[in-house]
C-alpha cells in the first residue's frame, strides 16, 4: 500500500485563509460599518449618476428617455458646440484663474497658521486661535455672503466709513476689478483654520531628534521651520496640491453662484454656473453633460500628470 502523497496529506490552505479573513472582518466590524456610510454615499451620488454621461452623445428627448433617444450626429456635436462658442475662452479662463487663486490662498495662509500654532508655546492661546479659526468652516456660503454684505454693501461698514471720510461710496460687489478678490478672500477666511488641521497633524509626527540636531548646529526657530518642519511635511503638501489640481475645473460653484451677479459675469462666470443655467434653466441637458464630461476628463489628466511630477520629490499618491 503506497503512502499518501504530500499533496493529499496537506490540509487545504484555502479554508484557513477564508477563516482568517472572516475573523479579521468580524473583529473590525464596527470600523467597516462606519466605512459603509461613505461607500454608499459615493455609490449613490458619484457612481450612479455616471449613467448620465450618455446624454453628452444623445439628442435627448423627454418622451423617449436617455436610452431610447437617438444618438447625436456627429457624436461630438455638443463638444464642438461648446468649444467653438464665443463664451468658451471666458468660461475656461475664469474657472482656471479663480481655481488657481483659491489653491494658492487656500494653501499658503493655512500652512503659515499651522507653522505659527506649532511654534506657539502658550497653550490657551493655541486653543483659542484654533477654535476661532475653525468656526468659519461650519458657516454656509449664504451666511458668509451675508457677512460680506454687512461689510461691503452700500449701507455696509466699509461704505459708511468711506462716506464719512470722502463723501463717496463704492459698489464692491458689482465691480469687476474687486469681485475676484472678494471671492478668494472670503474663501481663504472660511477655510483658514480647517485647512491647517492636516498640516498640524503632519507636524506632530516630525521626529523631535531632528529639531535637537538642528539646535546643535545653531539653527534658530525660523531656520528650524525652514530646514526641518517644511521638508518633513513636504509629502503632505504635495499630496494636497495633487488633490486640489484634480478639482481645478470646479472653482467652487456654490460660492460663485451665491456671490455673483450679471454685472460681474465677465470675470465671475465659470463653467459650473454656465452648465447650471444651460442644463437646468434652458433644459439643454446634452450640452451640459458634454461640458461636465470635459471637466472630468481634464481633472483626471491633471491628477495623473501632477502625480508623475510629484514622484521626483517622493510625494506621489501611487
Amino acid at each position: 500500500m503506497s503512502a499518501p502523497s504530500a499533496t493529499e496529506s496537506r490540509p487545504s490552505a484555502q479554508p484557513r485563509t477564508r477563516t482568517r479573513v472572516s475573523q479579521r472582518l468580524w473583529r473590525s466590524r464596527t470600523l467597516y460599518l462606519m466605512l459603509l456610510v461613505p461607500v454608499v454615499w459615493l455609490a449613490i451620488y458619484k457612481y450612479a449618476p455616471m449613467g448620465g454621461i450618455l446624454l453628452a452623445f444623445k439628442d435627448y428627448r423627454f418622451s423617449d428617455g436617455i436610452l431610447a433617444s437617438p444618438w447625436a450626429d456627429p457624436w461630438y456635436r455638443y463638444f464642438e458646440q461648446f468649444f467653438t462658442s464665443h463664451y468658451f475662452g471666458q468660461l475656461l479662463g475664469n474657472t482656471l484663474l479663480i481655481s488657481a487663486y483659491k489653491i494658492l490662498w487656500g494653501t499658503v495662509p493655512s500652512l503659515v497658521l499651522a507653522l505659527l500654532l506649532n511654534e506657539c508655546r502658550v497653550r490657551w492661546l493655541v486653543r483659542w486661535t484654533q477654535t476661532l479659526s475653525y468656526m468659519p468652516h461650519f458657516l454656509s456660503w449664504v451666511i458668509v455672503f451675508g457677512i460680506t454684505l454687512a461689510f461691503l454693501s452700500y449701507t455696509g461698514v466699509v461704505n459708511t466709513a468711506l462716506r464719512q471720510w470722502t463723501g463717496e461710496s463704492f459698489s464692491f460687489l458689482t465691480s469687476t476689478s474687486w469681485f475676484r478678490s472678494i471671492l478668494v478672500g472670503s474663501f481663504a477666511w472660511q477655510g483658514l483654520g480647517w485647512g491647517s488641521i492636516i498640516y498640524l497633524a503632519a507636524m506632530a509626527g516630525v521626529d523631535p531628534q531632528r529639531y535637537e540636531a538642528a539646535k546643535i548646529d545653531g539653527a534658530n526657530r525660523l531656520r528650524q521651520m525652514w530646514h526641518v518642519t517644511l521638508p518633513s511635511i513636504r509629502p503632505v503638501i504635495i499630496l494636497l496640491l495633487i488633490l486640489n489640481l484634480g478639482n481645478i475645473m470646479e472653482a467652487g460653484f456654490e460660492q460663485v453662484y451665491i456671490f455673483y451677479n450679471p454685472q460681474v459675469y465677465p470675470v465671475a462666470d465659470i463653467i459650473d454656473t454656465w452648465v447650471y443655467r444651460t442644463g437646468l434653466e434652458d433644459l439643454n441637458f446634452p450640452l451640459a453633460s458634454a461640458v461636465g464630461l470635459f471637466k472630468s476628463v481634464v481633472g483626471f489628466i491633471l491628477i495623473i500628470v501632477a502625480n508623475q511630477l510629484a514622484k521626483r520629490w517622493d510625494g506621489a499618491i501611487w
